[in-house]
């Protein structure tokens, strides 16, 4: 690496996490930027807070970028001490001295010579021997000398030990001082802002790998990825000791597992119940979701004694009719507290719910202006909420909007201390929520509603720990209506009929014929993608586009993954053209009119994970610096992306099952492949043939589709959310 001596002249950008453009005059440089000296250039990278007036050491690599020209990538920097008499003066008369002049400075240098800020750092004292100082000035000349120098120190020993400048921000804005005394004395404190594997790497390089403290740190974190990797909301004492093995190359006596996890119990990190191993925020989200939803339980019924009339009067205004059990799910859902309505695709879910606020706001007399302030529709996702206000006309939000997640503290600021205050709250996809989730939504609502979830238990399970829909249905504790017919598009209408095979594990020997709304092509693992090419083809002369069609695929890699199709779809979808902006970012190019897909949350601008744009804008601005801005239209909601912001977008022409979770689209086409053997099971397979609303194709191997509808993976989780509710409203009624 190269390295240039200089000042820094002016900034450019500056952002929160440290990141800094800006121009600095070269004094000095390494043999290969000598032609560098005495010019000004511009530098990228981190830094905690700097001083122009101070001469500092940048390392890096001086690179040429295609939009901004030559710039020196700083990948570690250094403050140098003033050298000379002027600026040894200079430095001790600045702001950042307190208790100096420059009549004080210039006594110390001639008092001290031109190592005066070496010797103050090594003794304090030596600033007495200066004529007209006192102890108390001489501290505090001694504290701002040591405060000024100390960030760059820290920063400089936490990169020494292996963090990258902008990790050792991160520790240094949690920690500040005490930040290299918390890395020796205990590194797996900074679990919450850096990677486990990176601090285990450089505890590694420092102490023993089966020290106590190590191994109690890969205990804790073997329960959060086997939680995150199996769904589970506890773990046994095998499953620990297998992954400590595998995980962390730990290899301890059962006996010695045994008491490290004593430890743990009794520093309240885990929580022990017989043989099973809580983390112990695991076991109080399950504990507060049984007490919360029984608190919410305990309130009366509310006794509806026309409601027939009203139902009637319902079906008549809206043109509807309602069977048996939708009236029963309508009912149950207004008289109960807690109440659950399931159902697979084409049972009318998605009607209930709109008939439940309408007759909730007629009961209630308030006026469609005045719902929004007692009725809160909710749901996982952004695509999932915009359903919901699409058929009730009122507003609806995901459930991190509605609770007022705080993006940087990662946090809701609704929550059990500032409650909202709607009196009917929906959920739909509640399938979709894991623990942490609907524990938080819990404790952000008032005890006197009426809470309606909405879902299909036999939809794929969250992606976090816990199996909620579930387990509230097994608890028998709440009224539980299922929606059971079917209401087929046509006469020859097969999509919701298959998903029932599906989750019935019953196939229908001609699951392969072709129907009004359902094919089945047959094609082996080359071929599938050339069939894809060749649909679309067709689907597009037809008149149908990329906002038409959803491809849903289990996996990003091989042959037949998501990143494959996503090239080969866009360049039928949107394929470049001279009135068209594009940008390459590593391998991938985005273009304007571009479908993506949004990866994380984002409740700053609206957005949230599953979401589907499109890029509508690529512009060149000034902000001060040029740089690209990429405005994507999620629904009418228009946000900007800079270059950097992309990592939380990728292509959607086709996306994963998982991430379709919530939507629906009209024309489905779903590859199968025994490539895909380890993500083909039941769950994964009903969610992806229920997100069909009006056509569905399957191309791929009869037997892999046989054999991923019989796969039972995934349906079991270790929870105990259904004992806690059982034993909470069990004991308060004994």
């Amino acid at each position: 690496m190269d390295y240039i001596r200089g000042k820094f002249k002016h900034m450019i950008f500056e952002a929160d996490s440290g990141y800094k453009v800006g121009l600095f005059r070269v004094k000095e440089a390494s043999e290969e930027m000598s032609e560098m000296v005495n010019k000004t250039i511009t530098f990228t990278g981190y830094f905690a807070d700097i001083n122009g007036d101070d001469f500092y050491k940048l390392t890096g690599n001086y690179v040429f970028n295609e939009r901004y020209g030559n710039q020196f990538q700083v990948s570690s920097y250094e403050r140098e001490e003033p050298k000379g008499k002027d600026a040894v003066i200079a430095f001790l008369s600045s702001p950042l001295v307190k208790g100096c002049g420059e009549k004080t400075a210039i006594q110390i240098v001639d008092t001290l010579g031109e190592e005066a800020l070496t010797l103050i750092k090594e003794d304090p004292n030596k600033l007495l021997l200066v004529p007209g100082i006192s102890e108390v000035k001489a501290k505090r000349i001694y504290n701002s000398i040591v405060k000024y120098q100390s960030t760059d120190e820290i920063i400089v020993n936490l990169k020494k030990l292996g963090f990258t400048i902008n990790e050792a921000l991160l520790i240094l804005k949690k920690w500040g001082e005490s930040s290299l005394e918390i890395v020796q004395n205990n590194i797996y404190k900074l679990i919450d802002i850096i990677d486990f594997t990176k601090l285990d790497k450089i505890y590694l390089a420092m102490n023993p790998a089966d020290s106590e403290e190590r191994v109690i740190a890969c205990i804790l974190e073997c329960f959060k990825r086997l939680g995150f990797n199996n769904g589970d909301t506890y773990l046994l004492q095998e499953e620990i000791y297998s992954a400590l093995n595998q995980e962390f190359k730990i290899f301890i006596s059962e006996d010695q597992l045994y008491e490290y996890l004593e430890k743990l119990k009794n520093g309240r990190y885990i929580i022990v119940d017989g043989g099973r191993y809580f983390l112990k925020e695991f076991f109080d989200y399950e504990s507060d979701i049984a007490d919360n939803l029984y608190m919410i339980s305990k309130h009366s019924k509310t006794v509806i004694r026309n409601f027939d009339d009203l139902i009637a009067a319902i079906q008549l205004e809206y043109g509807v009719k309602y069977n048996v059990d939708q009236k029963k799910a309508i009912k149950n859902a207004l008289t109960n507290r807690v109440s659950i309505i399931t159902g697979g695709p084409g049972t009318g879910k998605t009607t209930i719910i709109n008939s439940i606020v309408k007759l909730y706001m007629r009961i209630n007399d308030i006026s469609f202006k005045d719902a929004q302030n007692h009725i809160a529709l909710l749901a996982p996702t952004g695509r999932a909420a915009k359903k919901m206000s699409d058929s009730t006309g009122l507003p609806a939000s995901t459930i991190h909007r509605y609770l007022k997640w705080n993006k940087e503290k990662d946090e809701f600021q609704i929550n059990e201390y500032n409650k909202n205050i709607h009196k009917l709250v929906i959920v739909d996809e509640t399938s979709m929520i894991d623990t942490y989730l609907f524990d938080s939504l819990l404790k952000g609502l008032n005890h006197n509603i009426t809470l309606v979830l909405v879902g299909d238990e036999n939809q794929l399970p969250s992606v976090g720990a816990g199996l909620i829909l579930n387990d509230l249905i097994e608890s028998d504790m709440f009224t539980h209506t299922t929606l059971v017919s079917i209401y087929r598009q046509s006469d020859n209408s097969y999509i919701p009929i298959l998903a029932k095979e599906i989750k019935e594990r019953d196939l229908n020997p001609e699951f392969t014929n072709q129907t009004d709304d359902y094919n089945f092509l047959k094609a082996s693992g080359p071929s599938i993608k050339e069939m894809i090419r060749k649909i679309c083809l067709m689907s597009k002369e037809k008149g149908l586009d990329e906002e038409d069609i959803q491809i849903l695929a289990p996996m990003y890699r091989g042959e037949n993954g998501i990143d494959n199709l996503n090239i080969l779809l866009q360049s039928i979808f949107n394929p470049p053209e001279e009135n068209k902006r594009e940008s390459k970012v590593g391998d991938i190019v985005y273009r304007e009119n571009d479908k993506v897909l949004q990866l994380v949350n984002d409740p700053d601008n609206n957005i949230f994970n599953g979401d589907i744009g499109y890029i509508s804008s690529i512009a060149t601005v000034m902000s001060p610096k040029k740089k690209e801005v990429f405005t994507i239209d999620f629904d009418g909601n228009e946000v900007l992306y800079s270059r950097e912001d992309l990592i939380n977008i990728k292509h959607a022409y086709a996306i994963t099952i998982h991430k379709s979770q919530g939507s629906e689209f009209a024309h489905v086409i779903m590859p199968i492949s025994k490539s895909y053997y380890k993500m083909l099971y039941n769950k994964l397979i009903y969610t992806g043939v229920s997100r069909a609303k009006k056509s569905l194709i399957i191309i791929g191997e009869e037997e892999s589709f046989v054999m991923g509808v019989n796969n039972d993976y995934s349906t079991n989780r270790k929870t105990n959310l259904k004992e806690q509710i059982v034993n909470k409203f069990l004991s308060n009624e004994a």
